[in-house]
């Protein structure tokens, strides 16, 4: 029996390789680099068109910047990532005809999985159009604070598959769009802060609001805090009768996302106030009787 691996089949396994590496090795490379080019392209194209549109719509002011600098980062991402799965593909198909393979098989054979997986897959199916609705109606998008079937976080992705919310603990939380079943967005727009101040049962009701309307009055000059309110107090009136307090709602709107450190600030100074003023915030008290025989 000859043997395999003869003289004369190592000289056409080096002739081979050799054409292969001269022939077709140089045009996957190209198309490679092509590849590579035509991404920075896009990546420039979009950053340049978001830039514009979003320098257009703040001209008009009919947006708020923040808001508009979430919808435009929003989308772009979903409009990149559709675009680059595009590309590759037909890179892919490009590079597989290169090397000498006909592709129409390999779609058309794609084609019936597609479909397979599709019958099969009514879930995905589910979420990328829950996705596609989400967008289009833009309930929610990055850098926005939202609640997701009871969990809160900041959006870090929106997709036309799944939302991802990290939460303050730093626990990153993915959810389906198609499971989903219900969505609060803390931050579109404006957002606010709502406080349930109680007060003694002796106090009076409308000098107590006058002391918190002055406080906001002051915080608003405040030069870090007061541009993030966007306007007065609005001082509701009594909303309970508590055990030990009556209980008088306010509510205070700031920019997206500015209310918690807004509310934080306003409780410090009411603080400090309802102390000069001799306004007593209440709390439990208990009184333990001894009797002595």
């Amino acid at each position: 029996m000859p043997p395999l691996f003869t003289a004369d089949f190592w000289q056409e396994t080096v002739r081979n390789a050799t054409e292969w590496g001269l022939q077709v090795l140089p045009g996957i490379l190209l198309i490679l680099l092509i590849a590579l080019i035509v991404t920075k392209v896009i990546n420039r194209v979009l950053n340049r068109v978001s830039g514009f549109i979003t320098a257009n719509l703040k001209r008009t002011g009919r947006i708020d910047p923040g808001e508009l600098e979430k919808r435009v980062k929003t989308l772009t991402g979903i409009l990149s990532a559709a675009t680059h799965v595009f590309l590759w593909l037909v890179i892919a198909m490009l590079i597989l005809r290169r090397l000498g393979l006909d592709v129409a098989p390999i779609i058309a054979g794609a084609g019936i999985v597609g479909l397979a997986v599709g019958f099969g897959s009514q879930e995905l199916v589910k979420d990328f159009i829950a996705g596609f609705f989400i967008l289009m109606e833009n309930h929610i998008r990055v850098g926005d604070v939202a609640v997701i079937n009871g969990i809160s976080g900041g959006v870090e992705q929106v997709g036309l598959r799944t939302i991802v919310l990290r939460n303050s603990s730093g626990v990153v939380h993915v959810f389906q769009n198609g499971k989903i079943n219900s969505l609060a967005n803390m931050t579109k727009e404006w957002s606010a802060v709502v406080f349930d101040i109680g007060v003694a049962y002796k106090e009076d009701i409308d000098e107590v609001a006058k002391t918190m309307r002055s406080v906001a009055a002051d915080l608003r000059q405040d030069g870090t805090l007061g541009p993030e309110i966007t306007d007065d107090l609005e001082v509701l009136g009594v909303d309970s009768f508590g055990d030990s307090a009556v209980i008088i709602k306010a509510r205070l709107k700031t920019k997206p996302a500015r209310q918690w450190a807004v509310g934080r600030e306003y409780r410090r100074r009411l603080k400090y106030a309802f102390d000069e003023a001799g306004i007593e915030i209440p709390f439990p008290h208990r009184t333990v009787l001894c009797h002595h025989k």
